[in-house]
C-alpha cells in the first residue's frame, strides 16, 4: 500500500470533521466513487477497496447520484424492445 499526503483548506477539513467522516476515509471513498464513475474499476472492485460487498456498493453509489446502469434513453428504449422478443 502506498501512502499519499494532501494539503486540505481548513475550511475543507473542517467540514468533513462535522461530517464525523475521518479525512482519510473521504478521500478513499471519493476517490473510489470517482474511478468507479468514470468506468476505470467495476463495481465490485469498487466495493472490495471500501470493504463491502458488491451490492452494497452499488447501493450507496445509487445513493450518491452514481447510477448502476449508465445508458441513455434510446439505449434503454432499444433493450426493452429485444426483451420483448425472448
Amino acid at each position: 500500500m502506498s501512502t499519499v499526503s494532501i494539503d486540505l483548506e481548513e475550511e475543507l477539513a473542517s467540514i468533513l470533521h462535522q461530517l464525523n467522516q475521518p479525512v482519510r476515509q473521504a478521500a478513499r471513498e471519493l476517490i473510489v466513487l470517482e474511478l468507479y464513475r468514470r468506468g476505470t474499476i467495476s463495481s465490485g472492485k469498487a466495493a472490495e477497496f471500501l470493504g463491502m460487498s458488491r451490492w452494497e456498493f452499488i447501493s450507496h453509489a445509487s445513493r450518491l447520484g452514481i447510477p448502476y446502469f449508465a445508458m441513455t434513453e434510446d439505449e434503454w428504449e432499444a433493450e426493452r424492445k429485444r426483451s420483448e422478443t425472448l
